[in-house]
């Protein structure tokens, strides 16, 4: 392995999360000027919007199951140059449509980073500390939202300042593609392909020199890399079950509960309670600023708390912000104090949902799946993670106009409530686990109920 420090692996590992970020977070500002320069109507606008979370599901579905056989670091690469070329031609697009293609392909390295990125910190990262590092991702993630809010802000007095929004992405692609010449290969996917003597160094640089350590984890994975690669039959078999349904409900709950409605239309909601333009980008910027704020403390504290009671602590939260936001908007109209308190309740939301299900959920999808289906699971939970997204993005804007601000949320609300039964029911707790540990467990699990379905037979 060549010789660089733990903390540049993981920068390096999770900056693709950056560019996730900001892919996803500029267009909120950039919109407002393509639709007058390309004279965009409002199904337009929502393709150039959502055009991005349409590759994404591609990225995901594609990308993501190649690193089952390819490597995670090989696929990283190809992602930042998908990023740089993305966002290069969606800065010269000269129409309509190919700013579409352009968005699209954008996306398709976001999707792809979602499905890599989880999976490569958590192979990389000793149990112990692998909640802190997967959740990096999140925390960059949120920080390229940030520097999308900033830059929105800052060419938003240009007349082609949307190029510069879209084009600046370029510089982080370019950045992530030569820090990925030198981060090393997953050590799972080493021992895999029978390179377990490069496996060890990687092990022994990850884990401080603590030799027993190593020693046991290696032996661990050269036991579980002799399974072949599995395919859509193992992922939907009866060993891998407990992790889909983990995958999935936690991939369809992050979203409708209403997160990224919050997140993109933050400043909609702003102006709606009664803000200036510029007052609601400042604001959408502070936000910003508060929510990589909190999602560096969840980092912190991600291997403290177990990930199940962080996601209930984080539903209650969320679905409790949502209903006195919706009362506040409700009477905000002759209201300034209702006005307030929505965008309190507003803040609030944000801050939960930092700091437990936005990071949690990208944690355990990188954790629940074995060694010979990693990378097909994750991507299988992205995919559905950016379905639901599109999903609630698209019907976010014709739902609000039906209910209206103040009863829409309430019904976010509700589903948050709702994920509290799904992660007692359904999920089990990783925290201090080995990936080799739950995948035992999972096998032994599967093991007693073929049994037990033979015995009734």
């Amino acid at each position: 392995m060549r010789k660089v420090s733990t903390g540049f692996v993981y920068f390096f590992g999770a900056l693709g999360g950056l560019l996730f970020g900001y892919d996803t977070g500029v267009i909120s500002g950039a919109i407002l000027f393509i639709q007058k320069q390309m004279h965009l109507g409002s199904w337009q606008q929502g393709w150039v919007v959502s055009a991005v979370l349409l590759g994404a599901i591609l990225g995901a579905a594609i990308i993501g199951p190649s690193s089952d056989r390819y490597g995670r670091r090989k696929l990283l690469l190809l992602s930042a140059i998908i990023f740089f070329v993305g966002a290069l031609g969606s800065a010269f697009s000269p129409e309509f449509w190919t700013l579409i293609v352009s968005r699209v392909v954008l996306g398709m390295a976001v999707g792809a980073a979602s499905a890599l990125i989880p999976t490569y910190l958590a192979e990389l990262s000793p149990a112990d500390k692998r909640g802190t590092m997967s959740s990096l991702f999140q925390l960059m993630v949120m920080t390229g939202i940030l520097l999308a809010y900033i830059t929105n802000y800052g060419f938003a007095g240009f007349y082609t300042g949307w190029r510069w929004m879209l084009g600046f992405a370029a510089i982080p692609a370019a950045i992530l593609f030569l820090g990925g010449l030198i981060l090393p290969e997953s050590p799972r996917f080493l021992v895999k392909t029978g390179h377990s003597d490069h496996a060890r160094q990687i092990l022994d640089t990850m884990n401080k020199h603590n030799t027993p350590v190593v020693d046991k984890e290696l032996a661990q994975i050269e036991e579980q890399a002799k399974m072949k690669n599995g395919g859509w039959k193992e992922l939907f078999g009866l060993m891998v079950r407990p992790s889909l349904t983990i995958g999935i409900g936690l991939a369809i709950f992050q979203q409708v509960m209403g997160c990224n409605t919050v997140l993109y239309y933050a400043p909609t909601i702003f102006t709606d309670v009664g803000f200036g333009v510029n007052a609601a980008l400042l604001a959408h910027i502070g936000i910003g600023i508060f929510n990589v704020i909190v999602t560096a403390i969840a980092v912190m504290i991600m291997d403290k708390i177990d990930r199940k009671k962080m996601l209930n602590i984080g539903a209650v939260g969320m679905g409790i912000s949502l209903f006195v936001m919706s009362l506040g908007m409700k009477f905000s109209g002759g209201s300034q104090t209702a006005a307030i308190i929505s965008v309190i309740a507003l803040t609030i939301y944000i801050a939960f949902f930092s700091a437990t299900w936005g990071p949690v959920m990208w944690v355990m999808i990188g954790e629940v799946f074995p060694l010979n289906i990693r990378g097909l699971g994750n991507s299988f939970a992205s995919v559905i993670n950016w379905t639901a997204n599109m999903i609630v993005s698209l019907t976010f804007p014709s739902l609000l106009d039906f209910f209206g601000t103040g009863s829409l949320f309430i019904g976010y609300g509700v589903l948050c409530f709702a994920s509290i039964w799904f992660v007692q029911k359904k999920v089990f707790e990783t925290r201090n686990r080995s990936l080799e540990d739950i995948e035992a467990t999972l096998r032994a699990k599967a093991d007693e109920k073929e049994a037990s379905l033979n015995a009734a037979k």
